[in-house]
């Protein structure tokens, strides 16, 4: 360490000598200094110019390995073209392929969308809710009924209908068809208190009818209480007149006395006296004297009697078939005939045939047109429900 010895200034003279070495001192010593400065800066310098030169040749590497890859990615790219304008090529024919199948395809989506219509229409009809359901059979049960009573003309099958869809409505308990069931029992009652025509019996009471035609006595045939039979009783009164005195003798004792020749002329005479009785009645029989009020009732032969029976059938028939077809008019007019024949031909005064007429009568007044009930306040109410859906 230097020490510097400062000069008293009270005595200039004295410390002049000693100020002289100690400034050439410093002035060594900043001669010895200034060169490390030059040299740090120099190795400095060197190593940036060394830097940069290893800089400048790994940028030319790295240029270089840049310009390799670049070739190789233009040569890779002029074959990946040359592939694309290949596969260019394919797609342009796979484009027209995927077209016509795009085509059919579209056909066949059309026809699987009406088909998937369709089957929408079936899953939604299938799906339908339980109210529904029992709406659409009621009021296909009441429409298949009112047909099969307007063909019958009996009131049967609605009524069944109308019974079976208050108990199922009964049964479901829903508050929104408690009009529906409300209508029901008022078509109920109405189509119970209908009149109605049975035209079973009325078919019944026909073929009894035509059972008997053949039974009937008509007005040409001999009838037993104005027949002129022969009596009984008139021949043998005349027979028995001359067995008087033999079956009551004046002489009982003469009885054994009579000759024998007088037996057989009693005998002889009663043989003729019944054969003369018989030829009398034989006689009597080929006359008949009969009140006949229609002359054409008395013309009638044997055979036109038999045909005359066969088309009151017929017409009976006829009046059988039109109760059955619900033709009541016709069924009338038929009748009306069968009633004038009977009065016509046949004995009026028989019971058989005052029977047989009553009750044709009785069918003709039972044969009538007869309106029957529709069940309309039930298919309202139905149509009602399914429209507040």
């Amino acid at each position: 360490m230097t020490s510097t010895v400062t000069p008293d200034p009270q005595t200039p003279d004295s410390a002049a000598p000693h100020a002289e070495p100690a400034v050439q001192t410093e002035g060594l010593r900043a001669r010895v200094q200034w060169p490390r400065w030059w040299l740090w800066v120099a190795l400095a310098v060197g190593l940036a110019v060394v830097l940069s030169l290893a800089l400048a040749w790994m940028t030319q590497q790295r240029v270089r390995l840049l310009e390799q890859q670049l070739v190789a990615r233009q040569q890779q790219s002029q074959s990946e073209s040359g592939e694309a304008l290949v596969l260019a090529r394919q797609s342009q024919d796979t484009a027209r392929d995927s077209a016509a199948r795009m085509a059919l395809l579209e056909a066949r989506v059309a026809e699987a969308t009406v088909q998937r219509n369709q089957l929408d229409e079936l899953i939604q009809s299938l799906t339908r809710s339980r109210d529904e359901n029992l709406l659409a059979d009621i009021e296909s049960a009441l429409r298949i009924s009112q047909q099969q009573a307007a063909l019958t003309g009996s009131l049967e099958p609605l009524v069944a209908s109308l019974r079976q869809a208050d108990e199922r409505l009964a049964r479901h308990n829903q508050p929104r068809l408690e009009r529906v069931r409300r209508a029901v029992l008022r078509d109920l009652e109405r189509v119970r208190a209908a009149s109605q025509v049975d035209v079973a019996t009325l078919v019944i009471r026909i073929d009894e009818v035509t059972r008997q035609v053949d039974d009937l006595p008509m007005t040409a045939m001999a009838r037993p209480g104005t027949a002129a039979a022969p009596s009984p009783t008139a021949p043998t009164d005349s027979a028995s007149a001359p067995q008087a005195p033999a079956a009551k003798p004046a002489n009982p004792g003469s009885a054994a006395h009579t000759q024998p020749w007088e037996q057989v002329l009693r005998e002889a005479t009663q043989w003729s006296l019944k054969g003369l009785s018989a030829a009398w009645g034989e006689l009597r029989s080929l006359v008949r004297i009969t009140r006949i009020d229609n002359p054409e009732a008395a013309l009638s032969s044997p055979e036109q009697q038999y045909f005359l029976r066969e088309n009151l059938k017929l017409r009976l028939l006829n009046a059988r078939l039109a109760l059955l077809s619900r033709q009541f008019d016709v069924a009338q007019s038929d009748l009306q005939d069968a009633q004038r024949t009977l009065e016509r031909y046949f004995d009026p005064s028989s019971r058989r045939v005052g029977s047989t007429l009553e009750l044709l009568r009785q069918v003709g007044q039972l044969s009538r047109q007869v309106t029957l009930p529709r069940p309309d306040e039930t298919l309202a109410a139905l149509a009602a429900v399914n429209t507040l859906r």
